[in-house]
């Protein structure tokens, strides 16, 4: 109640307003609660962005490492779960692979011979949902191989994602692990083990799985686990939020259209102004005050990456929307520190390529009048449908 009483902004907050439409009280929040005692989350709410970035590169005092972490409840230990000499221990079997010479060189040619793929199929039509359509398909397919999980299926694969998720969101919101998230990551395990028995060239989780990756069968799985939900979601996300965030704006898709060039920023532009990851967890390892607020030792801090990126101290008119915004690269969206997420270079790639090829496939692409995307979403946000339509091309003669 003291805390409450300390910081009103935060005590009005509702999970309704943060999963709908946080951004009014974000604003409000960074502007005179930047760091804010929040009832709904039972937890601190940090929105300017250099305290958000202060939070996610000093995991001496900021640490992911807590039983409480949603992910790890779900997953178990991973490097999303773990710091210090034991996150980096999980993470360096995989660090290399995702290097970015390393993704362009192994994915820029299956990315878009899937990206195509899946426009094939959908362009006869006219019309078409791309989140489940495109955006959630390529992902998940790009994640299959990188992970040797071709044996299952991508329609498998989603499945367990969407039940991963929906246990870590429930987790964020204040409930238990959801039995659904439980057998998806059994059933996870379960497909992972011939990938694990093969070549450490056949794929990620093969080479982190031998000898010189040094990690144990199930510290793999549970990586393999967080490179699934975070490899799927992040860019669902991306290419959902881009997609939506163009066409709703004619003057910005004729800007892209006219200088194809901009859809690399326009990207970024979209990732800032709605980060496919709204928030992230962390826990105080001691007393530590933070703007003001008086953190106490074991409270969990969450860092709003949706916040931080529409700080208007960085970026000007940042409710805006601007392919050609010339810092929009400065966003969070993909954390920073130690835990900056390791499949950035392959989530651009992926939604790069998505967008470029719809832009370029279908050239009056428009949003379904009928079914105007909206984004939303407490940890990951993204419109529930992203309904398009276009002119078929004519059959062939």
């Amino acid at each position: 109640m003291m805390r409450a009483a300390a910081f009103p902004l935060g005590a009005e907050a509702t999970l309704a307003q943060l999963e709908t439409d946080p951004h009014p009280v974000l604003a409000r929040l960074r502007e005179h609660e930047p760091v804010s005692w929040s009832p709904a989350l039972d937890g601190w709410l940090v929105t300017r962005r250099d305290l958000a970035l202060q939070v996610m590169r000093d995991p001496e005092t900021f640490t992911v490492d807590d039983v409480r972490f949603s992910t790890g409840q779900v997953v178990g230990p991973s490097m999303l779960t773990l710091d210090g000499q034991a996150h980096r221990r999980h993470r360096a079997p995989f660090a290399g692979p995702f290097r970015l010479d390393a993704v362009r060189e192994r994915f820029t040619e299956p990315v878009a011979a899937e990206a195509d793929r899946l426009i094939d199929a959908i362009a006869p039509a006219g019309e078409a949902e791309l989140r489940r359509e495109l955006a959630g398909p390529l992902a998940a397919a790009v994640v299959t191989v990188a992970l040797g999980l071709e044996a299952a299926g991508t329609a498998e694969v989603l499945g367990w994602y969407d039940a991963i998720v929906a246990s870590v969101t429930e987790i964020t919101a204040g409930g238990a692990p959801t039995e659904a998230g439980r057998r998806g990551f059994e059933a996870l395990r379960a497909a992972m083990e011939p990938a694990l028995a093969r070549e450490p060239e056949a794929s990620l989780v093969a080479a982190a799985a031998g000898d010189a990756g040094g990690l144990a069968r199930g510290e793999v799985v549970s990586n393999a686990a967080v490179l699934l939900f975070g490899g799927i979601e992040t860019t669902e996300g991306m290419i959902a939020n881009a997609v939506a965030h163009l066409l709703a704006r004619p003057d910005q898709l004729a800007a892209v259209r006219a200088e194809p060039a901009l859809l690399v920023n326009a990207i970024e532009e979209s990732l800032r102004l709605e980060p496919a990851a709204a928030v992230i967890d962390r826990y105080a390892t001691r007393d530590v005050e933070l703007a003001g607020a008086p953190i106490v030792g074991g409270d969990l801090v969450i860092v709003s990456i949706a916040g931080a990126n529409r700080d208007p101290a960085v970026f000007a008119e940042p409710d805006a929307f601007d392919v050609r915004r010339a810092n929009a690269k400065l966003h969070a969206a993909f954390a920073a520190g130690p835990h900056v997420c390791i499949g950035m270079h392959l989530a651009r790639l992926e939604a790069h390529t998505a967008v470029a090829r719809l832009l370029e496939r279908l050239e009056d692409l428009r949003l379904d009048p009928a079914h105007q995307p909206a984004p939303r979403g407490l940890v990951f946000r993204k419109p529930d449908t992203v309904r398009v339509c276009w002119t078929p091309p004519a059959p062939a003669a």
